[in-house]
């Protein structure tokens, strides 16, 4: 990706104010690069503002020290939009997972780059720095910034991308988990980031509501097609009675894997405005088609989407059913 590279630098070297956004909920992987972004841009003298749709997850806070992440407001934010150079969307290809900056990013002049590792990006950038085979966006970042500098990762780069990189691979569990990534991640290591302590900033600082949270999902586990389908879901009256919300869900889905024969784990989550669907798989099963006939899309083996439908138990007997057609 060389040609998109020496792109890309170009605009960081010759302009001067940047705004950087991401996905609606974001993940590490999304807050990561964000970070990561801002501080090498910041480090050359540049003007930045990271704005997102959604506020910063819990187990995310610890990247961002400073709380230089701002939840996007019209009133306050529409300007910088406006008036941005360089507007860079990070882990996302479609202009409508930024939700509320979508028609603010949309109408502005500034040149806008997307640099994601996803399928299927939808055309709105003029400079795309897209590789799906990276296992996560802050993989791409590691390689734009060393092409551009060797030194320039500092210990905070390297904390916000080992973050990134180690939750969109699964912690290093997921099939695009190679012998190159785990040079990456030696590279961020030796300089400054801790893996034992960014493992437990990200996955052991959770609340005894969100465990109990936890208990009442997976008590509701159904199996499907011999064996090969599993289901869960979180219901609003699951979060009223534990205290908790959506955030508290994140990888919940995973659990549904753990299952011997299971091929395909899905997790639906009830909310205000409809339900919110998560797609996982192993190895062939393309789990982002699947999400693409609920609107969503996603990964090879984990992807999303959100209906507007109130009838939970509807779409969970739909999407399994539907699930069926993609097993192997």
């Amino acid at each position: 990706m060389r040609k998109e590279f020496d792109a890309c630098l170009a605009l960081f070297e010759h302009k001067q104010r940047f705004v950087l956004s991401t996905h609606v909920n974001p993940d590490p992987d999304a807050i990561g690069s964000e970070i990561a972004l801002a501080s090498f841009l910041k480090s050359r003298g540049k003007d930045v503002a990271v704005l997102n749709h959604s506020a910063t997850p819990a187990n995310c806070l610890f990247l961002d020290p400073e709380r230089s992440i701002a939840q996007f407001s019209a009133e306050q934010h529409a300007d910088l939009i406006s008036t941005a150079e360089v507007i860079v969307v990070l882990d996302a290809n479609q202009l409508d997972r930024l939700q509320s900056l979508h028609p603010f990013v949309l109408k502005s002049a500034a040149i806008k780059i997307c640099i994601d590792h996803h399928l299927e990006r939808q055309p709105f950038a003029d400079l795309y720095i897209v590789d799906e085979e990276a296992a996560a966006t802050g993989e791409i970042l590691f390689n734009l910034f060393l092409h551009c500098d060797p030194k320039s990762v500092t210990k905070e780069i390297a904390t916000a991308l080992y973050a990134a990189i180690m939750t969109d691979s699964g912690s290093f569990r997921f099939p695009k988990t190679d012998a190159a990534l785990h040079r990456v991640v030696a590279d961020l290591i030796e300089r400054g980031a801790d893996p034992a302590q960014i493992y437990y900033e990200t996955y052991e600082q959770g609340s005894a509501k969100r465990l109990q949270l936890l208990g009442h999902v997976l008590s509701t586990l159904k199996i499907d097609h011999e064996g090969r389908v599993a289901s869960v879901y979180a219901s609003r009256a699951m979060f009223a009675k534990t205290g908790t919300t959506e955030e508290d869900t994140e990888n919940f889905v995973t659990y549904t894997l753990t299952i011997a024969g299971v091929q395909v784990g899905l997790m639906f989550t009830e909310l205000a405005e409809g339900v919110k669907i998560s797609f996982r798989s192993r190895g062939e099963i393309a789990v982002n088609k699947l999400a693409q006939d609920f609107g969503g899309n996603g990964h090879k083996n984990a992807a999303g989407a959100r209906t507007n439908t109130q009838q939970l138990d509807g779409i969970i007997s739909r999407v399994v059913e539907r699930a069926k057609a993609y097993l192997v």
